[in-house]
């Protein structure tokens, strides 16, 4: 039973287990196939494991979709952790990716800071009806938020990306990160516009237009998360790859989240200084397992 006595919607729970597994063996499936194929000089476009990294990807995705629409988003989102601890063992299995200490101790801290985080979120208000969230979307302080992620996004894929992109691991993941911020609302969205589209009678000019454009940016957003992310696991370990990307995607959902629905109008004193300790743990956490990548960059180099 949860607070309150309300039950516990263990299908939704049970889909969310689920899915975060499979979602944790994608990356290491995907950089499995990266490495077999360079070895073999060929593309991994062409490799069975990575072909089944991304087919477990495309299963994750439609499994966190049911969950979110059985359970709560407090329930679901925290159990993505799960897929972060299991990413990591399947990695020092099927990789040979063995975190340090320092590493482990990251991963642990970076799950619970997320848990933290999302735990102590201010709650959406309901969003029942295209108008409102048309609404929603046309409130000033969200239209300024995406347009600076807009920005950011420009500088990272345009300058950074390059020039960096293969030294430091965290410009993809900001890029992967900051497109979430694009994902979530989209796919709320398209949820909410789809029953007028789909209604009974020809749909208006208006919500036709708002649904092609809603999903003309989910699909921009997730195709270019899946290309920053195999460039990401090109070059990095997946372990590591996969524990700050799930801070730092957590984190840019939340921030989205809170500004177009307003939930930040609803966080209180208590809220705020909660949060704070969850995104300090977290930053913790993203630093230590940066000083075990490149500790095992210089082992690397050391030992060639």
């Amino acid at each position: 039973m949860a607070p309150g006595g309300i039950p516990l919607p263990l299908t939704g729970i049970l889909i969310a287990v689920v899915a975060s597994f499979i979602n944790g063996s994608t990356f290491v499936l995907q950089r499995k196939g990266i490495l077999r194929s360079r070895e073999k000089g060929r593309s991994y476009l062409t490799d069975v494991f990575w072909w089944t990294g991304t087919l477990s990807m495309a299963v994750g995705q439609i499994g966190n979709f049911l969950a979110y629409n059985v359970a709560p988003a407090v329930i679901v989102t925290p159990l993505g952790a799960l897929g972060v601890l299991f990413g990591a063992l399947l990695a020092s299995w099927i990789l040979k990716e063995h975190l340090n200490l320092l590493g482990k101790l990251g991963c642990v801290l970076c799950c619970s800071g997320s848990v933290m985080l999302v735990v102590h979120a201010p709650r959406a208000e309901a969003v029942t009806s295209r108008t409102e969230f048309e609404e929603r979307l046309l409130d000033p302080v969200f239209v300024a938020y995406a347009l600076l992620v807009l920005l950011l996004l420009l500088v990272l894929i345009v300058w950074v990306a390059p020039a960096h992109g293969s030294s430091n691991i965290m410009v993809y993941i900001c890029i992967c990160s900051l497109l979430g911020s694009f994902t979530v609302p989209s796919s709320k969205g398209l949820g909410l516009v789809a029953k007028d589209v789909l209604a009974e009678g020809p749909p208006s000019s208006r919500a036709l237009a708002l649904f092609l454009a809603l999903l003309a940016v989910l699909a921009t957003s997730i195709l270019t998360q899946f290309l920053f992310i195999n460039k990401a696991l090109e070059r990095f370990s997946s372990n590591t790859f996969e524990a700050i990307y799930y801070v730092t995607f957590t984190s840019s959902v939340i921030l989205a989240s809170a500004l177009l629905f307003k939930e930040w109008t609803a966080l209180n004193v208590t809220g705020c200084l909660s949060m704070v300790c969850g995104l300090a743990t977290t930053c913790v956490g993203v630093v230590l397992l940066r000083i075990s990548q490149e500790a095992l960059i210089t082992w690397k180099i050391k030992t060639d």
